[in-house]
């Protein structure tokens, strides 16, 4: 019986999983495939897209197909907030002690400014003007990983570590905390889509790959929406994990 593609994608699969081809190795060119599977090209080349679409490979001019799986960050959505993880070590935020939980040295690129959000950002805020956005690309071990832009009320980030690029231990939340305004109550949406160009671009990713976009709005003790921060990771490098109590019985 001759070999499918998916056999192929399900053996060439288990072969980055196990080490056999490592993170940035190149695989064998497609008829050194084809000859290895006893197969056309035409299939190891749907084989290879199939790849592309999950993350695992990616084509490389002048290097071929090169190997782009690592092992998936895993964000606990609970635990990343709490201060003392987001402090821990003298972390910069949730972000950064995330990473360094996980033996990865976190990076970012930030962008601090006043302007105008969308407008589903400012209906959340209750905001008719201008915020404080804090756009970040975000690396793990000098790979991007992430992009994340806040938007937090004028009123209280002007004049405040929160418009300057290092906000100090802990991050936003604490600085927020600091004015008497820290989280107490948090909602995240999750969506998958395909990437924008920028995104893309950044992420290195393929056009037709999927991205995780996570929007979450942070409130205070009086309900009040003190920052929403959209966030975008490519699906095949983040785990996402949501852990919280059970109801108690009454």
């Amino acid at each position: 019986m001759p070999v499918s593609y998916g056999q192929i994608v399900a053996s060439i699969r288990e072969a980055i999983a196990s080490g056999r081809y490592q993170p940035g190795s190149t695989l064998p060119a497609e008829p050194e495939l084809a000859a290895e599977f006893g197969v056309s090209r035409s299939t190891v080349n749907r084989a290879l897209s199939l790849l592309r679409s999950e993350g695992l490979v990616r084509p490389q001019q002048g290097r071929g197909t090169v190997v782009t799986y690592g092992p998936a960050i895993r964000r606990d959505a609970a635990a990343r907030q709490q201060r003392g993880m987001r402090e821990h070590g003298g972390s910069r935020g949730a972000f950064d002690a995330e990473l360094r939980r996980l033996g990865l040295e976190p990076r970012s690129e930030v962008e601090v400014g006043r302007g105008s959000p969308p407008s589903a950002v400012s209906e959340v805020l209750g905001t008719g003007g201008d915020v404080v956005f804090r756009r970040r690309k975000m690396y793990a071990s000098g790979e991007p990983v992430q992009l994340a832009t806040s938007y937090v009320p004028l009123a209280l980030a002007e004049g405040s570590p929160i418009a300057e690029r290092d906000t100090g231990p802990g991050g936003l939340y604490s600085r927020l905390a600091d004015l008497g305004h820290g989280p107490v109550r948090f909602t995240e949406v999750v969506q998958v889509r395909t990437p924008d160009d920028d995104e893309a671009e950044f992420l290195q990713i393929d056009p037709d790959q999927r991205v995780y976009e996570i929007t979450r709005i942070a409130r205070d003790s009086a309900g009040r929406a003190v920052e929403i921060c959209m966030h975008v990771l490519a699906t095949h490098r983040w785990e996402l994990a949501y852990e919280w109590p059970a109801e108690s019985p009454t």
